[in-house]
């Protein structure tokens, strides 16, 4: 990579990330950011396709007459919380904010698709995907069901989030499961309401419930292989009323989410919490329904586009890349890519949590100092995969 195109660059991509931090906008709302990702790739002369998705752009550029296509994903939406650190480019809009780095994954991209197109040092075409709506509200579903890979055909996809805690010059490019399924159930459990004073004239759903959730962990503990990592947690519980303390109600509803690797587990645990639900049900006499939302799928790295992935990083990164990295419990939509390409998904070094703000929380801030990392990983991925 010759280093001056990128720092002639340089300059240009910290002011455009920070403008995007500054202006963060939520899933499916993200008008303005699509509309400055358009206006750019059309600048540099890529063919641009606005809409996919609702507010995602994907830009085209193909170099030569090679047979091969890949695709390059970043998301662009923010976060519905505040920004509480102090900095010149704070969020300006209140309740939302960039506390994921999605300002700084857009600014790679684009980054990225400026110096190819600029280069032109590669033979096939390479589709630079933004999508919209990352943060659980189904963008990468969206894109792919409004025909993104028919419109835009890829032999691979690739995908890159920042990571607080690995320095601006490390990435890790692992084999395998990266991220969990991110699915929702919801369980009400209904009995007879009562007067607090006489429970016996009624059937008690809150006992129950507090059966239900206590015995929830024995799905991780006694029912999943203990080698297959599994989450479930129980995040809400509403019933009665905080006015009325001598009122038992007649129902309770709980809720909560459930993470896994595999498709085997993530339907062990759907089958397994309304099973408890039911089966509680039945001892106390009251009766139960259950909702299993399946959200995102794991995202699951494929052999051999993690390959190439990991040639890209260390040709960026030299002995600076992590082969072994623990996946998170998090969720990503990528998976919705993934699986309909082969894909693989990276780790791009964030540097040090400052003040202890990693991902989704309001001090977290994006990296200036990695941007140089991941434009040179995403213009050398291309320039690898599709070499000239």
């Amino acid at each position: 990579m010759n280093k001056s195109d990128l720092e002639q660059d340089l300059e240009f991509l910290v002011a455009l990330r920070r403008d995007l931090h500054a202006h963060p906008e939520l899933g499916f709302e993200e008008k303005r950011t699509s509309a400055i990702v358009a206006r750019h790739l059309e600048e540099a002369g890529l063919k641009v396709h606005r809409g996919l998705g609702g507010t995602g752009v994907v830009g085209t550029l193909t170099v030569g007459n090679g047979p091969h296509s890949i695709g390059l994903r970043a998301d662009m939406d923010a976060l519905a919380m505040p920004e509480t650190a102090e900095r010149p480019y704070k969020s300006t809009v209140p309740g939302k904010m960039h506390a994921c780095g999605h300002d700084g994954h857009t600014t790679l991209l684009l980054g990225a698709a400026r110096l190819l197109a600029k280069r032109r040092s590669f033979n096939g075409t390479v589709h630079f995907i933004f999508q919209p709506a990352e943060e659980g509200r189904g963008g990468a579903k969206r894109m792919v069901e409004d025909g993104l890979f028919e419109l835009f055909p890829c032999d691979a996809v690739y995908g890159l989030h920042n990571m607080p805690g690995l320095a601006i010059d490390e990435m890790a490019v692992v084999e395998g499961p990266q991220l969990a399924s991110s699915d929702s159930w919801k369980v009400r459990l209904t009995g007879v309401g009562t007067h607090g004073a006489k429970p016996h004239l009624g059937r008690d759903p809150i006992t129950a419930a507090g059966q239900f959730i206590s015995s929830l962990q024995s799905i991780v503990g006694r029912v999943v292989d203990p080698l297959q990592p599994a989450v479930v947690s129980a995040c809400s519980v509403q019933a009665g009323d905080p006015k009325a303390l001598n009122v038992i109600p007649d129902f309770i509803d709980i809720a909560g989410t459930a993470r896994a690797y595999t498709p085997e587990v993530r339907d062990q645990l759907e089958e397994e919490i309304g099973r408890l639900a039911h089966g509680v049900a039945n001892m106390f006499g009251i009766k139960a329904s259950y909702e299993f939302i399946r959200r995102i799928p794991p995202v699951v790295n494929d052999a051999d586009t993690t390959t190439r992935a990991l040639r890209a990083a260390q040709t960026v990164c030299g002995e600076k890349v992590r082969t072994s990295f623990p996946p998170s419990t998090a969720g990503d939509d990528f998976a919705y890519f993934a699986g309909e390409v082969p894909g693989c998904y990276v780790w791009l070094g964030n540097g040090p949590a400052v003040d202890g703000a990693l991902h989704h929380n309001t001090g977290y801030d994006f990296n200036d100092n990695a941007i140089p990392t991941g434009v040179n990983f995403w213009t050398t991925l291309v320039e690898q995969e599709l070499a000239a």
